[in-house]
């Protein structure tokens, strides 16, 4: 004769398999590498970086000494 087996539990532990299986190819489809995150995020850096070095503004003008941006009225 046949091993008896729990429908109920049979049924989960196949769900899960397919489950499994299905996030192993979401992974594969869609994963990065970890050089491309880290090449992404170099990126980012150096444009965060190219930015800030171009940004001009009324923080200059005050040289940070408490001015409040647009309208201010420190004198100096």
């Amino acid at each position: 004769m046949g091993e008896i087996v729990n429908l109920k539990q049979a049924k989960k532990r196949q769900a899960r398999e397919r489950a499994a299986a299905e996030a192993s190819a979401n992974r594969a489809k869609h994963g990065r590498t970890a050089v491309e995150r880290a090449n992404d995020q170099r990126a980012e850096a150096r444009r965060q970086a190219l930015l800030d070095g171009a940004r001009h503004g009324p923080e200059e003008a005050c040289q940070g000494k408490g001015c409040q941006g647009e309208g201010c009225q420190e004198e100096g």
